[in-house]
């Protein structure tokens, strides 16, 4: 029997409107325009004969519309299961997982012969990358992302608490005991992390810590956390890090955690997929893996 059905990309454009009451919210999920979304929704309206939201000052859903989103939101959870069922015979190769790169070097690579020994039968690939994969469009099965955990239409878990800290390599840390002696040493920048607005320059940091150099900062810039926390191991100087980056190092005695100041963030790395995925035995036992090791970190709280 032939459907007469809305186009599909109509659907989908609504019923993430619909669920967000925003046009904007549903654009960021879907990856496209907000333009993009009204010109969906308005081809589904037209189709229907009938408006299916109340626009002013805020969106509000057609008392049909309303009854109709669970309906909706339930179809499209059953259409991925489905898409995952088709995937089944890609339950048996690889796991795909998208991180960034600093924290696959430094944090996640370490501990992967762990995974192996518990799981010899998962080939894993690690895609290392900053860019925000779409799993719509990529072979893609989970991702580690940075962030306060708002990720729009996916499912998200925290994996750690993060704070930043300033460390330094043992011979330069001998001589610091406080933010004052920090001002005073060769500074590592991060760029990447700074132009960001992901943690203070040494100004902001030093200022927040009422020291006031008396004298110009040596500031060394590096584009890449990886090049920071190296450049700090080889003794060039200070570097503000992220927490979880350098715990291998602290605990090895490369670095050391300087002046024992700690700035806590609401920031930590979750992992994130479409919740739909979680099921697959590949993707659970990375998961289950990943949690626990996460937990087990020296930096609770």
């Amino acid at each position: 029997m032939k459907r007469r059905m809305p186009p599909l990309n109509s659907l989908r454009a609504f019923e993430a409107a619909a669920r967000h009451l925003s046009m904007v919210r549903a654009a960021e999920e879907l990856h496209v325009t907000p333009a993009a979304v009204s010109q969906q929704i308005k081809q589904i309206e037209d189709f229907l004969g009938q408006p299916l939201f109340r626009r002013g000052r805020k969106l509000a859903l057609s008392d049909a519309a309303m009854a109709a989103l669970p309906l909706l939101t339930d179809a499209f959870d059953r259409l991925e299961r489905a898409a995952l069922q088709l995937r089944a015979g890609a339950s048996d190769g690889p796991l795909v997982v998208s991180t960034p790169p600093a924290f696959a070097a430094r944090w996640l690579v370490p501990r992967l012969e762990n995974f192996q020994s518990r799981h010899p039968e998962i080939e894993l690939r690690l895609l290392a990358t900053r860019r925000l994969v779409d799993f719509s469009l990529e072979d893609v099965d989970a991702a580690i992302r940075f962030g306060t955990g708002d990720f729009p239409g996916l499912n998200a878990e925290r994996l750690m608490p993060e704070a930043i800290i300033p460390v330094a390599a043992p011979s330069l840390a001998e001589g610091i005991k406080n933010c004052a002696d920090i001002a005073r040493q060769p500074l590592l920048n991060d760029e990447w992390q700074t132009d960001h607005q992901l943690f203070p320059d040494w100004e902001t940091w030093l200022a927040s810590h009422g020291v006031m150099p008396d004298a110009p900062l040596r500031i060394r810039h590096f584009g890449e956390s990886n090049l920071t926390i190296q450049a700090a191991i080889s003794g060039l100087g200070v570097a503000l890090v992220w927490r979880s980056l350098v715990e291998d190092d602290l605990k090895a005695g490369r670095l050391v955690h300087v002046a024992n100041e700690i700035m806590a963030t609401p920031m930590a790395y979750h992992l994130v997929m479409p919740a739909g995925r979680i099921g697959l035995a590949k993707i659970a036992a990375f998961r289950e893996w990943l949690l626990e090791t996460a937990r087990s970190s020296e930096f609770p709280g």
